[in-house]
């Protein structure tokens, strides 16, 4: 029962004060998980991969197993195969980025230039950004050197990072089956229903999420780099590669690729082959955001911009580029279960449409 004090105000405040309560103990939590995962970063780190991963790759794990393969090689194979592809693709990378840099630098410092000449301050600073840009690759890389010397090694910590996340993937896959039992095990007896669909929607978002975002880049990429190629840009392959590794990054990793790849062609070829290099980079996004995202990411949790970009700005505060890669794809989970309680919970009448369908196989988050 409320205490008298409480039932002498007006049902609205009573109201506006119980929904402030709420969303100071949900904020106060929400607080304390970001700092627990910010203090055990290099535990929580490979786990967020390992889940991003197993959404990307489970569907060829699950064709696999439907094809009566044991799970253990499935998951295996599956393992080896995303390695492969991620390790070539990381050295095709690499390879375009090193054979290109130079020749990337030297074209946005002439750039620079030209735009200092037009523009003052901001033309000097992009000359200095790309004049200082190996400066600061090797204060980095003299950084993580004594960081080797006194034990603290990034480049170790990052790559023992990556092997567990890898190690992970495979147990996920591996035992996806049980995840739904394991989850049910780890909630009171009356919750486990509403847990288990919470899960398996957030799961799906991510899925979906991870799974349309690569395609998307990939298409971005060759399309970009073929426009490049077609236009004699110099470093076209590094320019498209800098494309694929920004598109994870929705709206900023693309604008900023993009406005490089227009500096670089305007640096080198002209006014002209920028201008045709702009509309290469505008078509291409008129191409993601009007068929692409339309028709790959229809069935996955659909963000408002802004609330991209808000989180996308959470995430570069708490955990810099690592951040902003992760929290588009953990907000489209937190989108999966808001929709999901909407749904058990809204009148009858106004739900937003039939719960989603249950994947034997689905590991969840």
């Amino acid at each position: 029962m409320l205490p008298e004090s409480a039932r002498l105000l007006p049902e609205p405040v009573r109201r506006v004060a119980a929904w402030c309560v709420v969303a100071l103990l949900v904020t106060g939590v929400v607080v304390v998980g970001v700092r627990l995962c910010v203090e055990f970063k290099t535990a929580v780190v490979p786990v967020l991969l390992a889940l991003l991963g197993t959404a990307l790759l489970g569907p060829l794990y699950r064709r696999l197993v439907r094809a009566k393969v044991n799970r253990s090689i499935a998951a295996g194979v599956t393992c080896a195969a995303v390695l492969a592809v991620v390790g070539g693709a990381t050295y095709i990378v690499v390879a375009a980025l090193i054979d290109t840099g130079d020749e990337i630098i030297a074209s946005l410092k002439q750039a620079a230039e030209s735009l200092s000449e037009h523009f003052g301050a901001a033309g000097t600073s992009l000359d200095d950004l790309a004049s200082n840009a190996k400066e600061l690759l090797g204060k980095f890389g003299g950084t993580a050197a004594s960081g080797v010397i006194s034990g603290i090694s990034v480049v170790g910590q990052a790559i023992a990072m990556a092997v567990l996340a890898l190690l992970l993937v495979f147990f996920f896959l591996r035992d996806s089956h049980r995840a739904a039992g394991t989850l049910r095990s780890l909630v009171p007896r009356g919750s486990g229903d509403m847990t288990e669909a919470m899960a398996r929607r957030a799961y799906q978002a991510v899925e979906g999420f991870m799974r349309g975002t690569t395609f998307i880049a990939l298409i971005d990429a060759i399309c970009i780099t073929v426009g490049l190629l077609v236009l004699r840009v110099p470093g076209a392959v590094g320019l498209g590669a800098l494309v694929f590794v920004g598109a994870y990054i929705p709206y900023l990793g693309a604008f900023l690729s993009g406005a490089v790849a227009i500096l670089v062609a305007l640096a080198d070829r002209g006014f002209v082959i920028a201008l045709w290099a702009l509309g290469v980079v505008l078509a291409v996004q008129v191409l993601e955001g009007h068929v692409l995202q339309p028709m790959i990411q229809s069935r996955t949790v659909q963000m408002h911009p802004a609330v991209v970009m808000l989180a996308i700005t959470a995430g570069a505060s708490v955990a810099g580029i690592l951040g902003m890669l992760l929290a588009v794809p953990l907000t489209a989970a937190a989108f999966g279960v808001i929709a999901e309680l909407r749904g058990r919970y809204a009148a009858p009448g106004t739900s937003d449409g039939p719960k989603s369908p249950k994947s034997p196989d689905s590991p969840q988050s």
